[in-house]
């Protein structure tokens, strides 16, 4: 996935298909033969399509959020489904079968829309429901497309705000026509500011998980719970925080925002520090990662390694 490093070459907002992008020989500034058209780009369509529905879906969820009202619980963990996640999920779940009828979709509320192929859309409509549901306006909607399994467009759509992410595989993570680089990668004297995920299913005594955010909360400057892991990738991606631990983390708003995160220069790694590899298939055990860039990266694998023996090998 695509490195660190400003646009040198971007001298036009690059929308996800109505403005472009002029680039010299070899990357360079410049005009001419190494202009390169936006709708030419690999993906372009689906990330232009992406944009729209995330923004059209945040639009919808913006004027209506103090209207939002419980549907139905899910699960045992306290999350909620309302009536905002169905019609979020409507308004995106519309474009995406209009344009791609033949792709997969996985949806946050909806499960598996199947179809033959390689290709499957996530769709997370409403990330942060718990947040919206007791009035606090922190949510966004989030849209991946995996190919084989791997993430290659990523949106991320925030409605308070009006700020859209987006990222496709090889070509940087954009948000307001700016590329995104992520953190510096050094730690702070202070400590450093991490977000925190965990998946629905670990529960409240799980011992992995409590080794783990205990020894974050010991050594970071501020750990942030969110309810909603795509505003942590936003805010890694833009660089605002300075790392990302996940413990069995969702499949459905996972790749999104991991993408984002990768092509603005983020590493991963396993809590062991092996090689990780992101993606939404397979057991929530697979989705469980360290994710910084430069020397933060190492002393975060340390601090997780020695918080538990066990949560290491997670």
């Amino acid at each position: 996935m695509a490195g660190s490093g400003s646009d040198a070459g971007a001298t036009a907002r690059d929308d996800g298909g109505t403005r472009r992008r002029r680039e010299g020989p070899g990357g360079g500034a410049g005009e001419g033969a190494g202009e390169l058209r936006v709708h030419e780009r690999k993906y372009a369509h689906e990330q232009k399509v992406a944009v729209a529905a995330a923004e059209e879906a945040g639009a919808l969820l913006r004027a209506r959020f103090g209207e939002a009202h419980t549907v139905r619980s899910k699960g045992d963990g306290g999350d909620v489904v309302t009536d905002l996640d169905l019609a979020s999920e409507e308004v995106v779940l519309a474009a995406l079968r209009t344009h791609f009828p033949h792709d997969r979709i996985v949806s946050e509320e909806a499960g598996l829309l199947d179809a033959a192929g390689s290709r499957t859309w996530l769709v997370d409509p409403l990330d942060g429901t718990n947040n919206v549901a007791i009035g606090l306006t922190a949510y966004a909607v989030g849209i991946a497309l995996c190919v084989d399994g791997s993430p290659v467009v990523g949106v991320v759509h925030e409605p308070v705000t009006g700020r859209t992410w987006r990222a496709a595989l090889g070509q940087g993570a954009w948000c307001d026509g700016r590329r995104l680089t992520g953190p510096c990668g050094r730690s702070p004297a202070s400590g450093p500011v991490l977000a925190w995920t965990q998946g629905h299913a670990v529960g409240r005594g799980d011992g992995r998980a409590l080794a783990l955010r205990g020894a974050l909360e010991l050594h970071a400057r501020r750990v942030l719970q969110l309810w909603a892991p795509l505003l942590g990738w936003t805010m890694l991606a833009s660089g605002t925080i300075d790392g990302y631990v996940g413990y069995r983390a969702e499949g459905v708003d996972f790749p999104a925002g991991a993408l984002l995160a990768s092509e603005a220069g983020v590493e991963f790694r396993t809590l062991a520090g092996g090689a990780f590899q992101v993606g939404f298939d397979g057991p929530d055990s697979g989705r469980s990662f360290v994710a910084a860039r430069g020397e933060m990266l190492p002393s975060l694998l340390d601090l997780v390694s020695a918080a538990s023996p066990a949560a290491a090998r997670g």
